[in-house]
């Protein structure tokens, strides 16, 4: 922690802050997203097709 003294004579901590990391973006193509997307798809199917049987 870097410690500052104020003019006035109070001190002030700061938190050393790690190091930011630049990520790439990486291919949405693989197949846990293609099955999370599918099942969403499904699920958004069936909550519809359940809402308008019980109409």
């Amino acid at each position: 922690m870097t410690v500052t003294k104020e003019s006035e004579g109070r001190l002030n901590a700061f938190a050393n802050e790690p190091k930011i990391e630049v990520l790439l973006k990486e291919s949405s193509n693989n197949k846990g997203s293609w099955l999370f997307t599918l099942s969403g798809g499904i699920l958004v199917i069936g909550l519809i097709a359940f809402s308008l049987t019980i109409k």
